[in-house]
């Protein structure tokens, strides 16, 4: 399989929340950045130039294994992912500014999208009829 590259839209989902209670009145800042699609990680990562763009805030660490071996990442505030007509929120992690962003398993699955690796692009999950949905067993 080739690289899958994307470009996602990333708004700060506190600010985005603040402005629909009417205590910001400024837009929530947001971004449209390029991801690496890696169905071998597990979340949605990003680069410290991005999360301080976003103003995001640090809330917490996760470990991480990674192919160097285990590490601790800081984890921050949720960002509103939108992608193909879809969005949803999701946590951020930190990766060095060197490593691409990338979109894990996690938000690929929320937003039922998966890798044609034929055509090297994502597309909506074909076993669901090209419709957003989630898996309740």
């Amino acid at each position: 399989m080739g690289k899958v590259t994307v470009k996602v839209r990333l708004t700060n989902y506190l600010e985005t929340r603040l402005r629909e209670m009417k205590l910001r009145k400024r837009k929530p800042r947001s971004l449209e950045v390029e991801a690496l699609v890696d169905t071998g990680t597990t979340r949605l990562y990003l680069k410290p130039s991005i999360i301080k763009k976003l103003a995001l805030k640090r809330v917490d660490t996760v470990r991480s294994q990674t192919t160097n071996g285990p590490c601790i990442r800081y984890r921050y505030e949720p960002v509103q992912l939108e992608l193909m007509d879809r969005k949803e929120i999701f946590d951020v992690v930190e990766v060095p500014e060197n490593v691409p962003n990338l979109l894990g398993q996690v938000p690929l699955e929320v937003l039922d999208l998966v890798v044609d690796a034929k055509g090297r692009k994502l597309i909506p999950n074909p076993a669901h009829g090209g419709e957003q949905m989630t898996e309740e067993f």
